[in-house]
């Protein structure tokens, strides 16, 4: 089974002042839309900041908590204790997994599901700039072969870094393929 994932990252990355374009309000009901949606994403990070404080307090590990907006979602980033990685774990799995149980516990005050995403000690970050390198890496291999570069399997959050990578080069497309776990990236060189 393969999918295409540029539509739905087009859809995710809307802002609300297109919905509202879109949807034909006033540009002032768009505005407050999106300074709703903002003051929304605040909250979501506030309640996420909290949470991990508490955690962070129970596990006895130190750690400032920076909370931001970003790309419609909010960005909650846990960094300067000597003990974060052991909160990264191997490949980002405990992150994870962390990431997870954070959305929950928003979800569980605010009623409704969010897009939070979450970095410890600048894992995501760090992770971000290699899946770069290997997904135009991989479409430079494709397109100089002419042969398709099937990855290993990623999170969706790798996978998305590594579709948005390759949409970059021109003479190539990536699409994901497999079923979770064990869905990959498939590049594929295009007709010239």
């Amino acid at each position: 089974m393969s999918e295409t994932v540029t539509s739905q990252d087009q859809a995710e990355e809307q802002t609300g002042a297109e919905a509202g374009a879109e949807s034909g309000r006033p540009p002032e009901d768009a505005t407050r839309a999106e300074r709703s949606s903002e003051d929304q994403l605040v909250r979501e990070g506030d309640i996420a900041g909290d949470y991990l404080e508490r955690l962070l307090d129970i596990l006895d590990f130190d750690g400032d908590i920076d909370l931001d907006v970003e790309a419609g979602r909010a960005v909650v980033s846990v960094d300067g204790g000597k003990d974060l990685e052991k909160l990264v774990g191997a490949r980002g799995d405990v992150l994870e997994a962390l990431q997870e149980l954070t959305r929950l516990a928003v979800q569980q005050s605010t009623g409704t599901r969010n897009r939070l995403m979450l970095d410890v000690a600048g894992w995501r970050s760090q992770r971000r700039s290699e899946l770069t390198d290997l997904g135009r890496t991989a479409a430079s291999e494709a397109k100089d072969t002419g042969h398709l570069q099937r990855l290993r399997p990623m999170t969706p959050f790798e996978r998305k870094i590594v579709h948005d990578a390759v949409a970059g080069i021109s003479g190539v497309r990536s699409e994901s393929e497999g079923e979770e776990p064990r869905r990959r990236v498939v590049v594929h060189p295009t007709e010239g």
